[in-house]
């Protein structure tokens, strides 16, 4: 990928055109979530299904692994592979507050409070 001058903000990884194209097969993975039947063949075999997609093997390994910053990395977009998480039966807070590496009633103090603070999250 070029490098932009958005892309040293700590902490971030923005969805541009860029990595959507990086991302396209994995995003279009998540989307096949929101069918039962999907969730219920990716459930009973995650790397079979998953093999169905012509996914890298790196963004395979990031769904495998539940690396979700890795997903985003990868291209994916947070509100795709947020699919993922309501199929673990998990919420989007939930899966927040794992990528913030804090816990869920960490997190939601912290956004509670006002966010994360703005001291070492600016450009570099």
């Amino acid at each position: 990928m070029s490098q932009k001058p958005y892309h040293d903000i700590p902490g971030t990884i923005l969805f541009d055109a860029e990595q959507s194209r990086a991302g396209f097969h994995l995003n279009q993975f998540c989307m096949s979530l929101m069918k039962a039947d999907n969730r219920a063949a990716f459930k009973a075999d995650e790397r079979g299904y998953l093999d169905q997609w012509p996914m890298t093997e790196a963004q395979k390994q990031s769904v495998l692994r539940r690396d979700w910053n890795g997903m985003l990395a990868l291209g994916g977009n947070i509100y795709f592979t947020s699919k993922i998480a309501a199929t673990d039966g998990l919420s989007f807070q939930q899966i927040a507050a794992i990528m913030s590496g804090v816990t869920q009633p960490e997190y939601a103090a912290m956004m509670l409070a006002g966010g994360r603070s703005i001291e070492g999250n600016r450009y570099k």
